[in-house]
């Protein structure tokens, strides 16, 4: 393994890249020990719930793009549904008939913990008691908080500081700081039943009991059966070609169909890089995507960390979880160590084709992706935030197969984010030209409007590809504390 002096990390082997060191350095010591690279993103998962609490944990969900050495794609969708109990009778009795934000009815089944279990049944080396081990130690020791994560920890403190449960689990009022350490001995019991009895010890057990009773204390309709019935599908990614790459995106109910809507209109220009223009053609494709996105995507019947692995096989895997907003919806589980997510919050209107119901999934950010090239791997590659996630695809593969760009430089360049129709936030460093060209099209400045406590997030890339001499590549995002490392 060695690094260039653009911070890009090779390596003849195999390769991982994730949120945080700890992760990091699991996943590459699992592969180290003969685990695939489904072995290794589990492994990191797991260890990214337990220390970056605010953006994933086991009640949350998780999606995956897998390339098969082969060459073949294969998408996994973890999403959890809506209550059975959900109704368009109890919606519509709200105000603007649309689900709030950190509302008890706004949680779904997590499907994580099932997503780890389903993944690892088909393509696992290392038992699953060897792969939770680190997580479950990190959990019951505690572990040293880093910059990044304490610096959203604060901010969204009123999230959890309400709710009894989390607030005494995550230190309402003495939030750690930089360099605190923290430990979650519930979490860690509760990782433990689960490395032993498998994913019923959550789903039939104690988790999923108290979990619902914490919902319906709060005013929610979250059951214990809603846990029973739960299951992840494995089925085809969506494909598009650009510029000599087939992109693969999940399928709804993730918006990744945006990406791909986006880049076709894309591929046909000339995409100048030193002309603003092509910044605003853009800009523009992803507005018309993701508002075509917001209209039709629906179950077809964030915050969020990223973790992907190759292995030397030549096994691919973007793997991504969360709890959708920041501490999810706040709502702590008791003696369990986990906040429950607030994905229902993306469910438009009764009515709409994304409108709640009972038993359905809603409208998710979450998209791993991965490309091909000549039929086989070239990259994997996801982009935490929300909304930012498929508008971080379109900028990094633009960059990348467009303006030949090196992955790290690519990774680190300014971004711009759509918050609205017209609002478009514009990270510090973009070209004063290309700031210019934009806002004299009228895209205003979204102040206040951001995700990040009133401040535009421009998300954290996990990025694995190909290079033309068969190594492989690795980028992490600066912009949060993670990293890449080869094998």
């Amino acid at each position: 393994m060695d690094s260039s002096t653009d911070g890009t990390v090779r390596s003849d082997n195999a390769m991982v890249s994730t949120g945080h060191p700890l992760a990091a350095r699991t996943a590459r010591d699992v592969l180290a020990a003969g685990g695939s690279a489904v072995d290794a993103a589990i492994a990191a998962d797991a260890i990214l719930g337990v220390v970056e609490p605010m953006a994933t944990g086991i009640g949350g969900d998780v999606l995956a793009m897998l390339v098969e050495p082969d060459g073949r794609a294969v998408s996994y969708n973890g999403t959890g549904r809506s209550p059975a109990g959900l109704t368009n009778e109890i919606v519509d009795r709200l105000p603007n008939r649309r689900i709030p934000e950190r509302h008890a009815l706004s949680v779904t089944v997590p499907g994580a913990v099932r997503g780890w279990f389903d993944l690892h049944a088909r393509y696992g080396r290392l038992p699953m008691p060897q792969l939770l081990a680190p997580a479950i130690a990190l959990a019951a020791e505690g572990f040293e908080v880093l910059p990044i994560t304490a610096r959203e920890w604060a901010l969204f403190e009123p999230v959890f500081k309400s709710d009894p449960v989390a607030a005494e689990l995550y230190r309402a009022g003495q939030a750690p700081r930089p360099g605190d350490r923290f430990a979650n001995p519930q979490l860690a019991k509760v990782l433990r039943a689960i490395a032993a009895e498998g994913p019923e010890a959550f789903y039939l057990g104690e988790p999923a009991r108290q979990a619902a009773t914490a919902n319906r204390a709060k005013g929610g309709v979250l059951a214990a059966e809603d846990f029973v019935a739960h299951r992840g599908d494995f089925g085809e990614p969506l494909r598009r070609g650009f510029r000599g790459l087939t992109v693969l995106e999940c399928p709804p109910n993730t918006h990744g169909v945006a990406v791909l809507d986006a880049l076709e209109e894309l591929d046909s220009q000339a995409l100048d890089r030193d002309d603003p223009r092509t910044t605003l053609a853009m800009v523009e494709a992803v507005g018309r995507a993701m508002a075509k996105a917001k209209r039709t995507v629906a179950d077809p019947a964030g915050n969020t960390v990223c973790t992907v692995v190759v292995d030397r096989e030549g096994l691919a895997v973007t793997l991504m979880s969360s709890v959708f907003k920041r501490f999810g919806s706040g709502i702590g589980v008791p003696g369990c160590g986990f906040v429950l997510q607030n994905r229902g919050f993306g469910f438009s209107e009764p009515g709409h084709i994304n409108g709640p119901g009972p038993s359905k999934r809603a409208y998710h950010t979450v998209v791993p992706a991965a490309a091909l090239k000549g039929g086989r791997f070239h990259a994997g590659f996801g982009v935490v935030g929300g909304a930012m996630q498929p508008q971080g695809h379109v900028q990094l593969l633009v960059r990348l197969a467009a303006w030949g760009e090196r992955l790290q430089p690519a990774i680190d360049a300014p971004r711009w984010r759509l918050e609205g129709a017209n609002e478009l936030a514009i990270e510090p460093g973009t070209p004063a030209t290309i700031a210019k060209a934009l806002r004299d099209a009228g895209y205003t400045d979204p102040a206040g409007a951001g995700e990040l406590a009133g401040r535009s997030d421009f998300g954290g890339a996990q990025f694995v590809m190909r290079d033309q001499d068969g190594s492989l590549l690795g980028g992490s995002d600066k912009r949060k504390d993670g990293q890449a490392l080869g094998v």
